[in-house]
């Protein structure tokens, strides 16, 4: 059943425009509700899952995460209009793919089934954006619904996957116009970000959604959050992955 929220954040994720602060009847109550508007905004939209964002701020805190609209998937080396996000942060991200389909079940799949079944790892740079005009200073649970502040996400090449992979500390460079812009030692908040990926495919799969191997899992920022000023082109390269790039104009 659509709410009045989940129908104005998909007229504004549509229509490039922002919200002015929420009614408290119109805040989710829990993450349960958050994300059953999530659905509701790819259903109202008609967008199939193109993937998933997930993260946690610590490397034992709780999980969150959010379905991607499969239009908002973007190949490496996209030009994409400045003015279609606001705000607009830039974020250099891992992302994986599995090389099996997870079926909807009531029965949890276990961390071994999921980590055997990791078939390959790219890069992303995930747009960060917001339909709400107070946004940071918004409700975390709106943000959730808002598919925790998604606005695009730029993927690159993906290669075969290692497990001896440096996923807790990755070499890596992401500049924008040629600027560093890596103010601190890279690192993803929540550890190895392979810890993430059961609890994304029992999210899904218990809510009667089949995780498939097209779908693209990006799992947070090794790089914080870069708010670009002006258009440019943003450049991202992790070590041992295939480098992308992303033009805002």
């Amino acid at each position: 059943m659509t709410t009045s929220l989940s129908q104005r954040l998909a007229d504004a994720r549509r229509n490039h425009l922002t919200l002015d602060a929420l009614s408290p009847e119109q805040t989710p109550a829990d993450s349960t509700a958050a994300c059953a508007i999530q659905h509701d905004i790819l259903r109202i939209l008609d967008a199939p899952i193109g993937g998933w964002k997930i993260g946690a701020k610590s490397d034992s805190g709780p999980i969150q995460g959010a379905p991607l609209p499969a239009n908002d998937l973007h190949a490496d080396g996209a030009r994409l209009p400045r003015e279609a996000f606001t705000p607009l942060g830039l974020e250099l991200e891992i992302a994986f793919r599995f090389d099996r389909r997870f079926e909807p079940s009531t029965t949890p799949y276990s961390e071994a089934d999921v980590h055997a079944a990791i078939g390959s790892i790219g890069t992303t740079i995930e747009i960060v954006a917001s339909r709400y005009a107070a946004w940071p200073k918004v409700d975390k649970l709106a943000q959730l619904a808002d598919l925790q502040n998604h606005g695009a996400l730029i993927v690159g090449e993906f290669t075969a996957y290692r497990d001896d992979f440096p996923f807790v500390a990755p070499s890596l460079r992401f500049s924008f116009d040629g600027q560093d812009v890596v103010k601190a030692t890279p690192a993803n908040p929540a550890g190895d970000p392979r810890r993430l990926l059961t609890w994304l495919v029992n999210h899904a799969t218990s809510r009667g959604i089949a995780v498939t191997p097209e779908m693209v899992v990006t799992t947070g920022s090794y790089t914080g959050m870069f708010f670009p000023q002006s258009a440019g082109m943003a450049s991202g390269r992790i070590e041992g992955l295939a480098p992308l790039s992303l033009t805002l104009y």
